[in-house]
């Protein structure tokens, strides 16, 4: 069987499948597959219709696990959302402010940002959203990000009709090379993450060292650039430790910066945000930064009882 007769027989229950599973955490991408749908609308735009609801709805019932997940254990979740998205540089972040900034309606763009639509799930819930208008805004979301690959595949399924005949002229060969080139794209992110990963190694202070350096009477600067919702969420923080926005860094904080050894700190296990950060106040000649080294949970692992007491 080869791929124009495969998605002839499961093409809509395989739609519906891919989608729900990618919503779900699944590493697998989508779009491929509904661009195809748009091609076969061409002849039946019945199908086009099928796949555009089947799209929209397991988009929609995928997210309502992380939802409820993200509602009883609240930041939590989204660390685990952001231990394992392949999107390490945008990890929560960008989803925590584009939800303050926006609210609701941000979810209808979520899934044409990388890491948006796996963060926006469990944000909503943890931040107490209703689950009636979260399911109407991620429900519009999915059908226009469904709806633009099946407008592609309406637009260029003649090439798309000449790309499945080449592959069903190689037969099973063709269905191994395009597993091939899926597994390709997943190694790829799996090395992508891993290489940012090892970049930030060597630049990092251990949260154990910072207890000491606080200990001891030293005074770094420290700068928590966790979003406000995430602060809301985990009220956790390091003494003395002074809010930023890493979008919008003071001139202020630049200059208090200079004269001090600066900590950055995020809640992302991966500490993305906290060494954009850091790089941004290298480039203005601020050397003596490191990123904190496991984050927010790091320093609460390792400060005695009584001081997370009066902190």
């Amino acid at each position: 069987m080869h791929i124009a007769d495969f998605y002839d027989s499961y093409g809509l229950l395989t739609v519906f499948a891919v989608v729900l599973l990618q919503q779900l955490g699944a590493p697998i991408p989508a779009s491929p597959l509904l661009v195809l749908a748009g091609a076969k609308a061409m002849d039946d735009p019945v199908h086009g219709i099928w796949a555009l609801a089947l799209a929209s709805a397991a988009s929609a019932i995928g997210s309502v696990p992380w939802f409820y997940a993200g509602r009883r254990y609240g930041y939590q979740v989204l660390r685990l959302v952001c231990r394992i998205s392949f999107s390490a540089d945008s990890c929560v972040r960008r989803t925590e402010t584009a939800f303050e900034r926006y609210g609701m309606p941000s979810l209808i763009v979520a899934k044409f940002i990388p890491g948006f639509a796996r963060v926006a799930a469990p944000l909503a819930g943890a931040l107490r959203s209703r689950l009636g208008p979260f399911l109407l805004y991620t429900a519009a979301g999915a059908a226009l990000w469904a709806g633009s690959a099946l407008l592609v595949g309406l637009l260029f399924y003649r090439q798309i009709d000449v790309l499945l005949a080449r592959l069903a002229a190689f037969g099973g060969f063709g269905l191994a090379f395009l597993a091939a080139l899926l597994a390709l794209y997943v190694a790829f992110r799996f090395f992508d993450r891993w290489r940012f990963g090892r970049r930030l190694r060597g630049a990092r202070i251990a949260a154990a060292e910072l207890y000491q350096m606080i200990s001891r009477g030293e005074d770094p600067l420290v700068l928590d650039v966790r979003s406000e919702s995430n602060r809301k969420l985990d009220s956790r923080t390091i003494p003395g430790a002074r809010p930023v926005d890493p979008e919008r860094i003071e001139e202020g904080v630049l200059a208090i910066a200079r004269a001090r050894e600066v900590i950055v700190y995020c809640a992302c296990p991966n500490e993305a945000t906290a060494v954009k950060v850091a790089l941004f106040l290298r480039k203005h000649g601020i050397r003596r930064v490191r990123p904190l080294a496991g984050g927010i949970d790091a320093w609460v692992a390792v400060i005695p009882p009584a001081t997370q007491a009066r902190a």
